[in-house]
């Protein structure tokens, strides 16, 4: 068996054009959907992702501006700008670029932005209606994973899902949207035990370890659906995943590539948070 590709580049096209036509019908009913990006310091990859959300943004007809604060930037001085953002009635998403400088509290950041408007995800309120089962912003990179399962009639009820990493980012929302889809879920980190012989139960194999090729073909039960969440740049500059691809391929069913799996999808549906929190928002 060699997988067939699950192309986050392809999906993330079709779905673009989509919100393009969404975009241009909300704007005929004056809404005008809005997002807002702070970037601080000068990380090049966060600019990198910066610049993939505003070409996005361009093209799908959704207007953004970026606020560029220097590394120096006080915490007080970044929530004063969120609370600014909070405040303006033509924004409806606020994204601060992570990692933030150690002397911010990322936490604190997070909890300042408004529910109405974080559509990264993030904020406790939304991650509790995550919890709940209740209708919320879905935070971008499970989202879209979860997108990408569906797009493809890949059943999730019914099945083992195994998350490899238990990030507040992915791993721990990651296995909410299956559970809520009734798969069972298992989540394992860097300290558990046997996780080879977990992983091979998996049906659904989600790996976000950031490590370079940290699982490879022995941990895959064959004909199993896997999702690598990892970007690592190896040493000769090229971009690989956590997953060593050529074995993992010859045993699963459906595999992300790395690049154009994963990420594109996370770009992609934080446009879709924007023009949900633009809907929402213009019903206040």
């Amino acid at each position: 068996m060699t997988a067939e590709l699950l192309n986050g580049r392809e999906l993330s096209d079709e779905l673009k054009e989509e919100m393009k036509h969404e975009v241009e019908i909300l704007k005929q009913q004056n809404i005008h959907p809005h997002l807002t990006v702070i970037l601080v310091g000068d990380n090049p990859a966060s600019k990198s992702y910066v610049k993939g959300k505003e070409k996005a943004c361009d093209f799908t007809g959704i207007s953004s501006n970026l606020i560029e604060l220097p590394e120096s930037v006080s915490e007080q001085e970044l929530l004063q700008v969120i609370e600014g953002q909070n405040n303006d009635k033509d924004v409806h998403g606020i994204l601060v670029q992570l990692p933030l400088p150690d002397h911010i509290d990322e936490q604190k950041v997070i909890h300042a932005i408004s529910p109405l408007k974080d559509v990264d995800g993030f904020h406790p309120v939304n991650i509790g209606k995550l919890v709940n089962g209740e209708e919320t912003f879905l935070p971008c990179t499970p989202y879209g994973i979860l997108t990408m399962l569906e797009s493809k009639n890949i059943e999730i009820e019914g099945k083992r899902a195994v998350i490899i990493g238990r990030s507040n980012i992915v791993g721990k929302p990651m296995g909410l949207l299956l559970l809520e889809r009734n798969a069972t879920v298992t989540y394992c980190h860097s300290r558990t035990q046997n996780l080879r012989e977990l992983a091979l139960e998996a049906d659904i194999l989600v790996v976000a370890m950031g490590r370079e090729h940290a699982v490879d073909g022995s941990y895959v039960k064959e004909g199993a659906v896997v999702i690598d969440v990892g970007i690592n740049r190896m040493d000769n500059g090229k971009l690989t995943g956590d997953v060593e691809f050529e074995s993992a391929k010859e045993k699963a069913s459906y595999i992300t590539p790395v690049p154009r799996g994963v990420g594109p999808m996370t770009i992609t549906m934080l446009l879709k948070n924007t023009i949900k929190a633009a809907k929402g928002l213009s019903e206040k």
